[in-house]
């Protein structure tokens, strides 16, 4: 599939900026990158996702292109960004598709303004932080403002430097995040009582065991009995672990828009 192609824009929402760009046209879709990435980080996806709706792809607090935010890095107020994106954009609802850390972002926003939130996609992501695997915790406990320079040889600030408005910010964005990413929680409770539809995607791989998004599909309501063969016992959530993909290319893999698509469909018209 071809590329589709946009331009940047930077707006003011929420005391902070954000960069975003627009794909597409037709029913809403916000798309929210994983940690340390831009919408870029979707890769293929963003394309194959923005045939026949709109695509929304927001580079998160300090991300990307957008420019780095003197303020303390939280999932909620970020959700809060969101919230306050959409109503700039005069979108009063829509469907939302977060990865990793935006798919933090992602499920904070369905849980602080649902009436956003038609439909909820959420890959690679956890309720709770002991979610992860012990191993990704530990990662995330290592990490501290001192891995900027280190980072400086990953693809991950090739990618930044390229796009940011200011490549002197990495370590901002470095301390942000790895600070955001030590912060206990556990949302449970609060899942439990999401009204929209939500599908959960993980690889069979990845840094979620298979165990907790069997338990957060649980939470929803789903996977308790039989479907019947009318399929009266199913619930308007979806769970689907793609076969041989990890954490760190599910985001790119076209096996991801393919299985989110038919879900996001059946709210084209919501």
């Amino acid at each position: 599939m071809s590329t589709v192609t946009s331009v940047s824009t930077v707006t003011r929402v929420n005391g902070i900026e954000l960069a975003y760009q627009v794909f597409g046209t037709g029913s809403p879709l916000v798309l929210l990158h994983g940690g340390f990435g831009s919408v870029e980080m979707f890769g293929p996806n963003v394309a194959r996702l923005a045939n026949g709706r709109r695509v929304i792809g927001v580079d998160l607090q300090s991300h990307g292109r957008s420019p780095a935010a003197d303020r303390p890095m939280r999932f909620e107020v970020m959700a809060d960004d969101i919230a306050a994106l959409m109503k700039h954009l005069k979108l009063e609802r829509a469907a939302i598709m977060g990865f990793s850390l935006g798919g933090a972002v992602a499920l904070r926003l369905a849980i602080q303004h649902p009436e956003r939130v038609e439909r909820l996609v959420l890959v690679s992501t956890v309720f709770k932080r002991s979610g992860w695997y012990p191993e990704m915790t530990a990662g995330m406990d290592a990490m501290g403002p001192e891995v900027a320079e280190s980072l400086k040889q990953s693809p991950m600030y090739e990618a930044y430097a390229r796009i940011a408005p200011r490549k002197e910010d990495w370590p901002v964005l470095v301390k942000q995040l790895t600070t955001a990413l030590k912060i206990d929680y556990d949302w449970s409770a609060e899942v439990a009582r999401l009204p929209m539809p939500v599908m959960i995607v993980i690889g069979d791989a990845d840094g979620v065991p298979p165990s907790h998004a069997v338990e957060f599909f649980g939470l929803l309501g789903g996977g308790k009995r039989d479907a019947n063969w009318d399929r009266s016992g199913m619930t308007p959530h979806r769970l689907a672990t793609l076969p041989g993909l990890t954490h760190y290319d599910i985001n790119l893999s076209p096996a991801l828009s393919q299985a989110v698509i038919p879900f996001l469909d059946d709210g084209s018209m919501g």
